[in-house]
C-alpha cells in the first residue's frame, strides 16, 4: 500500500440512464440492508499468537479476532457458507466509542486481516482512541476460505512457469496465453462453488452483514486501492447504511465494471504518466538523482529499448531482461521513498551499458537496490507438496471486470498499447485482458450502478496526481460519479497517501470522528517530496 475512449462521466451516465426506469429502480433498491439484532453478531475471542505477532505484550490486551460466517451465495443458501477472518483493535477510550472502522487494503487479494496492528502508521491518534478498528481477509483471500485452483504446488508453478510478464516473441506469446488458459481450467476443476461469487457485490455484502453483526447502524470504512471499490459498491448498494466513507488511490468504478479492457489501457497510461513525472523530477533535483547526468527520459528509454532486444550481462555474470525491468520499476514507482535507490539502479544499468571510461565493466561495483531480480526456475519442493497461495486476484477482477473479446485478440492489444504507453502497455495487456476471456466464470453477480447514491454523508475522495496504479483522473472520475462527494487532491507520487500527508490525515480524522465535511477542490502536499528528506 505504501507504498481514453470513454469519459467516465459518460460512462457513469450510461450506467444511470441506459436502461429502463424500472431496471435503475430495481436496482436501487438492491438487496435489503442487513440488520443490528436481527444479525448473528460476531462472537470475539482470543487471537493466537501468530496472529498478533509484533504487539507488543501491553497492547495485546486491546486485540481480538473471530470468524464470522456468510453464505457463499447471499440468495441461495444451499450452496453452503465460507468464514470471513477478523481482526479487532478495540477503541482506546471505550467511553467515547463512535463504533467500528472496517479497513481493505485493496489487490483484488490483499489480507486486511492485520491492518489494525499497524492503523498508527496511517491514521490520527485520535481515530485508534475512538473507533474500533477492524480488518478482514474478504472471502476467498488469505484466512478467509482462500479460493484455490491449485492442488499441489508443482501444478501452480508449471502454469505460472509459463507466463511471461512482457511477451515479445511469437513463442513467448504463445506459451503465456496457453498456460493462462491452462490457468482457467485448474480453475474450474479444482475452485469449487466460490469460484462463482467472488465479485466485489459478493464481498459488499459480506460486509454489510459484518457492519450489522458488530452492532453497527452504519458502515465507516477506509478502503485504499482496488478497496475504493469495495466502498463505492457499498454506497451504491447502502447509500443510507453509509456513514463515513473514505477511499484513497481511486479506480474508475464505472469503466472498471463496463468495459475492462479500456480500464486497463487506461491504467497502462497511468504507470506512464508517474514514470514520466519521477524522471522529470529527476531531472529537476539534479545531482540530489543519481540518474540526472545527461537527460534521465533518453536515458530511460534507451535501457528499455536495450532490454526488449537482450538481457543487460551485468559484472557479477548474471543476466537480467525486460521482464524483471518492468516488473520492478512498476512496484517502485508506488513508494516514492525508494525513488533515489531507484535512480540509482537505472545509473548502474546505463554505465553497464556505456561504461564509464575511466572504469572497465569487470571493474564496477555493481549491487541492485530495488530493481532485484526474481527468482528463476523451480522451487525445490518435496513432491506433491500443497499449494499455500490463492487466486484471488483473478477470482475478483475476472468478475468484476467486463471483458469481452476474444483471447486472440490480445497481441494486437498488446501492439497497439505498447506503442501508446512504451513501458508498461505490453505488461497491461498480457495481465487481466488475456486471464479473463478464458477464466470459467461466464455469469458473475456483479454490481455495474448506478453509482450516485445519496448517502447522508459525502464520500471522501482522495487521489494523488502521480498515483501509478490508479492515476489521478480515476478520483476525479470517482467524485463525479458518486455524486456526493469531496475530491481531496495531493501533489505527491506514489499509491495512496493516508499516513504520508499530514494535511489528509488531519482532515481525514475530523471527518471520521465528527463527520466534518473538507472543503471541495483542495490540494494538499506529502511530507516529504522524492530526493527530499523529512523536516526535522
Amino acid at each position: 500500500m505504501r507504498g481514453l475512449a470513454l469519459v467516465g462521466a459518460l460512462v457513469a451516465g450510461a450506467a444511470l440512464t441506459g436502461m429502463p426506469g424500472t431496471a435503475v429502480a430495481a436496482q436501487e433498491a438492491g438487496p435489503p440492508a442487513a440488520q443490528v439484532g436481527a444479525t448473528p453478531p460476531v462472537q470475539w475471542g482470543a487471537c493466537t499468537a501468530s496472529q498478533i505477532v509484533g504487539v507488543p505484550a501491553d497492547q495485546a490486551k486491546f486485540y481480538s479476532c473471530a470468524r464470522y460466517r456468510v453464505p457463499i451465495d447471499h440468495d441461495n443458501a444451499a450452496l453452503g457458507t465460507v468464514d470471513i477472518a477478523m481482526l479487532k483493535r478495540a477503541a482506546k477510550t471505550p467511553d467515547k466509542k463512535i463504533g467500528s472502522l472496517f479497513l481493505n487494503p485493496g489487490g483484488p487479494g490483499g489480507s486486511g486481516f492485520r491492518m489494525p496492528i499497524v492503523a498508527t502508521s496511517y491514521f490520527q491518534p485520535q481515530v485508534l482512541d475512538r473507533f474500533d478498528l477492524i480488518g478482514f481477509d474478504p472471502r476467498g483471500v488469505g484466512a478467509s476460505n482462500p479460493l484455490k485452483c491449485f492442488t499441489t504446488q508443482e501444478d501452480a508453478e508449471d502454469v505460472f512457469g509459463a507466463q511471461v510478464l512482457v511477451p515479445i516473441s511469437r513463442q513467448e506469446i504463445s506459451s503465456t496465453l496457453a498456460a493462462y488458459r491452462d490457468y482457467g481450467q485448474f480453475c474450474k476443476n479444482n475452485a469449487g462453488a466460490l469460484l462463482n461469487h467472488m465479485s466485489t457485490k459478493d464481498v459488499v455484502r459480506d460486509l454489510d452483514k459484518m457492519r450489522a453483526a458488530v452492532g453497527d447502524q452504519k458502515l465507516t470504512f477506509v478502503g485504499f486501492s482496488y478497496g475504493t471499490l469495495i466502498g463505492s459498491t457499498y454506497t451504491g448498494m447502502f447509500p443510507k447504511q453509509s456513514r463515513a466513507i473514505v477511499v484513497d488511490g481511486n479506480v474508475d468504478p464505472a469503466l472498471r465494471t463496463s468495459d475492462g479492457v479500456q480500464y486497463d489501457r487506461e491504467r497502462a497510461r497511468g504507470f506512464e504518466i508517474a514514470l514520466d513525472a519521477f524522471l522529470r523530477k529527476c531531472a529537476q533535483v539534479g545531482q540530489k538523482c543519481s540518474f540526472s547526468p545527461g537527460t534521465p527520459r533518453e536515458k530511460f528509454d534507451e535501457i528499455r529499448g536495450y532490454l526488449r532486444q537482450q538481457p543487460i550481462k551485468l559484472p557479477d555474470g548474471s543476466t537480467y531482461g525486460i521482464n524483471d525491468f518492468t516488473e520492478a520499476v512498476a512496484g517502485t514507482l508506488y513508494s516514492p521513498l525508494r525513488f533515489p535507490a531507484l535512480a540509482d539502479d537505472l545509473q548502474a544499468f546505463y554505465n553497464v551499458i556505456h561504461p564509464p571510461a575511466a572504469q572497465t565493466q569487470t571493474a564496477q561495483a555493481f549491487e541492485l537496490k530495488v530493481l532485484r531480480s526474481g527468482a528463476s526456475g523451480r522451487a525445490d519442493v518435496e513432491p506433491d507438496s500443497p499449494y499455500t497461495a490463492d487466486d484471488s486476484y483473478f477470482g475478483v477482477n475476472c468478475s468484476d471486470k467486463k471483458i469481452t473479446i476474444k483471447q486472440e485478440k490480445v497481441p494486437e492489444i498488446a501492439a497497439k498499447w505498447e506503442n501508446e504507453s512504451p513501458t508498461f502497455g505490453r505488461y497491461q495487456a498480457f495481465s487481466d485482458v488475456a486471464a479473463c476471456p478464458v477464466w470459467p466464470v461466464k455469469k458473475p453477480d456483479v454490481f455495474r450502478g448506478p453509482w450516485q447514491a445519496k448517502t447522508d454523508t459525502p464520500v471522501l475522495v482522495v487521489g494523488n496526481y502521480y498515483d501509478p496504479a490508479t492515476q489521478y483522473l480515476f478520483s476525479k472520475r470517482m467524485a463525479d460519479q458518486l455524486g456526493n462527494a469531496r475530491l481531496l487532491s495531493v501533489d505527491a507520487f506514489g499509491h495512496c497517501i493516508l499516513g504520508d500527508s499530514l494535511g489528509v490525515d488531519k482532515v481525514t480524522a475530523d471527518y471520521l470522528i465528527d463527520l466534518k465535511v473538507p472543503a471541495n477542490g483542495q490540494v494538499f502536499q506529502p511530507n516529504v517530496q522524492p530526493f527530499e528528506s523529512a523536516a526535522p
